[in-house]
């Protein structure tokens, strides 16, 4: 899962010296994908394939927010047509995660400590992509000690007609950005036009590219309110909003949810936390939003009674992907996995809600299913993340690389030795 917990994580800083693209916050007219096949970077049987490190990825235009938000927004409209697999029986599966053991008779095994997993996230995605691939990343919260970023993630993209590998990529930027370009999908249609205020509950990586995407479909915000832990990640935070975004006329620092949910358009929980205690994850209220509040929520969340209502529209990026982590879960479901769509799925098994209350945003995408039709409406988006997003948005750096001639390339064989 694309958690704040499981993300990739930039080194400390690293995103204060990232500049979005700016660009026309209105949505941009994609431009047409050649299909991958036409573009091999030679001829077989021979075959050469990209190797971008985190510099290429940024020359091709990996923190392009309004950019990313558009591929995601078209990526939705291909998962509404089921022009898409991922893992699993039911084709929606997260991946596949290597799990530890509390005790091991072998003294170099990895224990199961906080954020320490390996994970493969394999998907293909149909329409103009036409591409396969899989992000593999390992996860250590201990990595910080050593200078590095809890998780370090690196994304393989093949062809989708020889399974001959594209490119192999630096993937913690591309996962950043990826996974914060979903909110602004959901703001595009789910917020309302008029949004100013943003409450940030967690100023780390996710946070500010859910700002950065909330301002690319958003342009109206200029109120930014923002909790944290850490005084580092709050400065961080705030020196980065400033740079970044001058319309942003006032930024208030908060040590009180409740406070910091009160009178915002927009509600985005980003922090990082433990699983298992579902007491100790950070609620939000009903009586403290106001009306027609759009809820983010990528990260670790709780709710009370009072949003568990029907007349709360409840989102999932893909309710595929919640079906399959509710069927591999131990139950209840968001025990494990902190997501607030995982608690929606406990409240279907435990008769507390209807299936069909659940909406999908790729329905949405499509126009299959409304966006907001109220000034009033309260409606919550579960952002769980999925791998189909790293093979849309890979597939696009890819190509821009490969346009601008950037990257480096290196050869799989020129005859292969085995037919």
């Amino acid at each position: 899962m694309d958690l704040a917990g499981i993300i990739g994580k930039l080194a400390p800083g690293a995103m204060g010296k990232l500049r979005p693209t700016r660009v026309n916050r209105q949505r941009r007219k994609p431009t047409p994908l050649t299909p991958i096949r036409t573009q091999a970077v030679t001829e077989l049987p021979k075959i050469d394939f990209l190797y971008l490190n985190e510099q290429d990825m940024i020359a091709a235009g990996v923190t392009d927010m309004a950019g990313c938000v558009d591929t995601m927004e078209d990526m939705f409209v291909l998962l509404n047509k089921g022009d898409y697999r991922m893992a699993g029986a039911n084709n929606d599966s997260h991946g596949a995660m290597i799990m530890f053991p509390e005790e091991s008779p072998f003294p170099t095994m990895p224990k199961p400590t906080a954020d320490r997993r390996f994970m493969a996230m394999p998907a293909y995605l149909g329409g103009d992509y036409c591409t396969a691939g899989v992000k593999w990343y390992g996860s250590n919260i201990a990595n910080r000690d050593k200078g590095l970023p809890r998780s370090i993630l690196m994304f393989t993209l093949n062809d989708a007609d020889t399974s001959a590998p594209l490119a192999y990529m630096s993937a913690n930027l591309l996962s950043a950005y990826r996974t914060g370009a979903v909110p602004g999908v959901g703001a595009r249609h789910l917020a309302r036009k008029d949004s100013k205020v943003v409450a940030v509950y967690g100023p780390g990586v996710m946070g500010k590219t859910s700002l950065a995407a909330f301002m690319a479909t958003c342009p109206e915000i200029d109120t930014v309110k923002v909790q944290g832990r850490g005084k580092r990640s709050l400065e961080s935070f705030i020196d980065w909003t400033k740079e970044t975004y001058p319309q942003i006329t006032t930024i208030e620092v908060l040590d009180d949810i409740e406070t910091l949910v009160r009178g915002a358009d927009i509600v985005t929980y980003c922090a990082s936390g433990e699983t298992g205690d579902i007491s100790k994850y950070p609620v939000v209220k009903r009586d403290w939003l106001k009306p027609g509040a759009f809820l983010s929520m990528p990260a670790s969340c709780e709710i009370d009674k009072g949003l568990e209502q029907p007349d709360v529209r409840k989102v999932l990026d893909n309710i595929g992907l919640y079906e399959a982590w509710f069927e591999e879960l131990p139950k209840p479901a968001h025990q494990y996995v902190p997501i607030i769509g995982v608690k929606f799925m406990d409240m279907i098994d435990e008769g507390k809600m209807p299936r069909d209350a659940l909406e999908d945003l790729g329905d949405i995408c499509a126009g299959a299913t409304p966006g907001r039709q109220s000034d009033d409406e309260i409606i919550i988006l579960s952002v769980g993340g999925m791998p189909v997003e790293d093979v849309a948005w890979g597939t696009v750096l890819y190509r821009n690389a490969l346009a601008k001639g950037i990257g480096t390339k290196l050869n799989l064989w020129d005859e292969p030795v085995l037919r």
